[in-house]
């Protein structure tokens, strides 16, 4: 897979200075990449008895959908507060310079599931942990977290300790 690291655009000083954003929408404009992608993440939790996939707003949006399909599961999007017309949960975490939260419906997932969490970037680990805390709310089980680029530099990995964490391109500082 480490192929698919030419595809996506490296952009310097953004969204500041110092900061190397790794932008992926040039890998989800190549037709054989983004099915690439979409295969390896399939393929790593065929074997598992899955009954929903989280997708974290935005980009989880993106590849939820896809890895739901090809694994024959429900989809469940996970947004900003205020965002879902039903009745939600919603979990606050810590960000850098302050908090924010997220929501999912109370009634996408039920005691018992197991759901795999899905982004495109795990970074530092706080927005994934705050779905690993809804889930388990909801009293759902977390089968997995999967994400396209893991930033190993950041450590998230560590805040999602004894879930099985897949990411297919990892970037070290």
């Amino acid at each position: 897979m480490e192929h698919l690291k030419t595809l996506i655009r490296e952009v310097p000083d953004w969204p500041r200075k110092g900061i190397l954003f790794y932008d992926i929408t040039t890998l989800l404009k190549d037709k054989t990449g983004f099915r690439q992608l979409i295969d390896a993440l399939a393929d790593h939790y065929a074997s598992q008895p899955l009954d929903q996939v989280l997708g974290i707003e935005a980009r989880g949006f993106i590849f939820g959908p896809a890895l739901a399909y090809r694994l024959g599961t429900g989809f469940v999007p996970v947004r900003k507060p205020k965002k879902l017309p039903a009745e939600t949960a919603r979990v606050t975490y810590e960000l850098e310079y302050g908090t924010d939260a997220l929501e999912i419906h109370r009634d996408a997932i039920h005691p018992g599931d197991r759901v795999l969490i899905v982004d495109d970037l795990l970074a530092t680990g706080g927005t994934a942990g705050a779905c690993v805390r809804l889930v388990r709310e909801l009293g759902a089980t977390v089968a997995g977290a999967a994400f396209v680029v893991e930033l190993e530099f950041l450590g998230g990995r560590g805040k999602l300790s004894g879930i099985d964490v897949f990411s297919l391109l990892k970037y070290p500082e």
